[in-house]
């Protein structure tokens, strides 16, 4: 019996049945972009059309071919960019689609910034993610826009599919019309406050603007204070909460942000700077409560009698700390009132007669008015009338001999005792003896003290002796008065007096040139890198050797013999970011003879650790799925972060995954993962997720999100059943167990 074959289905015109041979052909295109999948059915007839065999199912799947170019969803974009806006902040996205399979590198596309008109620098200005097309500043541009300068830019962008990465890649073209505007994020001037305002509070000083509406605005305080005077509302207006005190503090710096709604900021902070002005607000102050002066009773008229303190707390060389002296009162007015002036800018008292006499009035109190314009004190002054000095101060011996002290003597510690004598009149400048030493002691390691009841003096050791430096001191001493002497007397060798000091070697320990080291270096530095070289010498010559204590990590090595200081392992800043170690410097012959130094070393942060998962490594999604689900992950970073880390999120390449998921940025921190169709079977699904961080140089971090798709409980908890095992409940009984994820799913 003869058969022929009879297609039908979803033939398209196209599909045809050769009747003799039973061959599939083609009598025209296929078009994947059109119809995917042709489903038909092949039937034998006999020679009287009736079915014999059959039907038979046929599945034909159009594979792809690049054959699409991709589309930019505008011929034409146009955006705003701002002065100074973040390098790296998108301002505008372009978007461009392309019909071909989203499973292969025909969609794949990217994106590329052609040409750039005007371009009146060597350096681009703008700068495109290949990926997702957000346009965004360069560092140079970041710089150099002005629209003083040039308002307006055309960038030419360009698109390609198979990623670019072909020569046959189909692309398309479309224009970017790019408006620059005047940043309105500018520090605004100088702030000045007077202080002790009695206005009621707070009271507006300045005000920040964003260059759009809807930002958040904060205040960043640069130092920690005990109250922190200001605060700014949402119309970027900054006010000073209440009274301020220049005395307090006199100078406020802190800084504004303008945040996004995501709490994400929109550029860098602003420096605000307040000034307290000052007011004359404080009064006068008398250094002392009774300031003493003496004088002798032979004194001329003119003569400077001592001078009178006063000070004032408001800002020093204004108007509001001058101060002026008075005479208000002297007691008694014997032989005549107005004994005394006082110079009216300085507060020096002079005589303004020659009219004293210690037997008839021994001293005097004087009543000093100090001004300042606003605020008046009176301040007490006494002048004791002494006798005239006409005796000198006479030593006990001229000659006290050579003492014997160990160089390592405590300074401050008494080596001698000297004693001279004054005839005149006791307790008064005429009679009170000071010590100087005149020769021999030039660096000036001793220091003589008085005591003023008996006028005996004590030699102490004022600094470190040195052995090596010096050995021997030959000093002379003279004794003096503070008050000068009267016309024809002189101090004669009766005032003067000798002795000598011998110091005695002590061996001692090194000393090093600093009693810290510290150094900054970056964490990838080669192991064996020198790091810095110490040193420490050895007061008697000997040979010095060193190690290192507390080297806990083992981080660190030290030459023994040159001090140089060497890395011995790779740093690692996220480890410990500052490393303290001991150098001990010990005598080679003394072992017993050691010193120590602390050496710091600061490491600083490289961007040697790639983006993690903080938030989301296990997501769940109920099945059946519904539209709109999604789920959040965040990201994190092990190096420091100076300024608010910006991390990219993408999918990885495998079967169907972009075709079944998607990622969206939430913020620089943030993003969601979502099922980009409901068709998903309820199972555990491994889905690979790029992350790469802002850093220089930038670094990937490549994970598998582990998401399972599974049955959920009345309470959105993911259901998982459990096996029937001996000695457990039967499933009728136990129905499962929930499996709680701490996880927000987006409905």
């Amino acid at each position: 019996d003869s058969f022929y074959p009879q297609l039908s289905g979803e033939k398209d015109g196209v599909i045809e049945i050769a009747s003799t041979s039973g061959y599939l052909y083609l009598n025209g295109s296929l078009d994947r972009e059109n119809k995917e999948i042709h489903r038909l059915q092949v039937e034998a007839l006999n020679v009287a059309g009736q079915k014999v065999k059959g039907p038979y199912s046929i599945t034909i799947n159009v594979q792809d071919i690049n054959d699409n170019p991709p589309k930019f969803e505008k011929s034409k974009y146009d955006g705003v960019v701002w002065q100074n806006s973040r390098p790296g902040k998108p301002f505008l996205y372009v978007r461009a689609t392309d019909r071909d399979d989203p499973t292969t590198p025909n969609a794949q596309l990217f994106y590329n910034i052609l040409h750039h008109f005007p371009n009146p620098y060597k350096s681009m200005l703008f700068q495109i993610d290949n990926v997702t097309g957000a346009i965004s500043t360069s560092e140079p541009g970041s710089r150099l826009l002005n629209p003083q300068t040039q308002a307006t830019f055309t960038l030419v962008v360009t698109v390609k599919d198979l990623a670019g990465m072909s020569e046959n890649a189909l692309t398309s073209n479309t224009d970017v019309e790019i408006t620059v505007k005047e940043n309105l994020w500018k520090a605004p001037p100088k702030v000045s406050i007077k202080e002790n305002s009695t206005e009621p509070h707070p009271i507006s000083i300045t005000q920040v603007h964003w260059n759009e509406p809807g930002a958040k605005y904060d205040l960043l305080q640069k130092e920690r204070l005990p109250r922190f005077p200001f605060t700014i509302d949402q119309n970027g207006t900054i006010y000073v909460t209440e009274p301020l005190d220049r005395e307090e503090k006199e100078l406020y710096s802190f800084f504004a942000t303008a945040k996004d709604k995501g709490g994400e900021e929109l550029d860098r902070p602003l420096p605000i700077f307040v000034q307290v002005e000052d007011i004359n607000d404080n009064p006068p102050v008398c250094q002392n409560a009774l300031t003493i002066f003496e004088v002798q009773e032979n004194e001329g008229l003119g003569s400077n009698i001592g001078t009178l303190h006063a000070t004032d707390m408001d800002k020093e060389n204004t108007l509001n700390s001058r101060l002026q002296f008075r005479i208000v009162d002297q007691n008694p007015k014997i032989p005549l009132d107005n004994l005394f002036i006082i110079q009216q800018e300085a507060g020096t008292f002079q005589l303004s007669s020659s009219s004293l006499n210690k037997r008839v009035v021994s001293n005097y109190f004087v009543r000093v008015e100090v001004t300042d314009k606003v605020f008046t004190t009176l301040c007490d002054v006494k002048i004791n009338v002494i006798d005239i000095n006409d005796q000198i101060p006479i030593f006990e011996k001229s000659d006290y001999g050579n003492w014997i002290i160990l160089e390592d003597t405590p300074v401050g510690e008494v080596i001698l005792e000297i004693q001279a004598t004054d005839a005149d009149e006791p307790f008064t400048g005429s009679s009170q003896i000071i010590y100087q030493i005149e020769e021999g002691d030039q660096n000036k390691n001793f220091i003589i003290e008085t005591d003023t009841k008996t006028n005996r003096g004590f030699v102490k050791i004022n600094k470190v002796l040195d052995f090596e430096m010096s050995s021997t001191y030959n000093l002379t001493v003279k004794a003096t008065n503070p008050e000068p002497l009267v016309r024809g007397v002189q101090y004669n060798s009766s005032s003067t007096a000798y002795f000598g000091v011998v110091v005695v070697d002590v061996n001692e320990v090194p000393v090093f040139s600093k009693n810290i080291y510290i150094v900054h270096i970056f964490e990838d530095v080669p192991v064996g890198t020198l790091v810095m070289t110490v040193m420490a010498n050895d007061p008697e010559g000997d040979q010095i050797r060193y190690t290192l204590k507390s080297n806990n990590r083992n981080w660190l090595r030290i030459d023994t013999f040159s001090g140089e200081i060497y890395t011995a392992a790779p740093l690692d800043r996220e480890v410990e970011h500052e490393y303290k170690v001991e150098i001990t410097a010990t005598e080679e012959n003394k072992k017993s003879q050691s010193s120590t130094a602390v050496f710091m070393l600061y490491i600083k942060d490289v961007n040697d650790n790639p983006p993690r998962l903080a938030k989301g490594n296990h997501l769940f999604f109920c099945h059946p799925l519904r539209g709109g689900v999604r789920a959040e992950i965040q990201a994190t970073d092990d190096d420091e972060q100076l300024y608010s880390p910006e991390f990219t999120f993408s999918l990885g390449s495998g079967e169907n995954i972009k075709s079944d998921w998607e990622i969206s940025r939430i913020n620089g921190t943030h993003a969601y993962l979502s099922p980009k169709h409901t068709n998903l079977e309820e199972k555990q699904y491994s889905i690979p997720l790029i992350i790469n961080d802002n850093g220089k140089p930038p670094l990937e971090g490549n994970l598998n999100l582990q998401v399972n798709i599974c049955r959920c409980s009345n309470e959105g908890r993911c259901f998982i059943e459990v096996e029937n095992h001996p000695g457990m409940p039967s499933v009728g009984m136990a129905v499962g167990i929930l499996l709680g994820v701490l996880i927000f799913i987006g409905r």
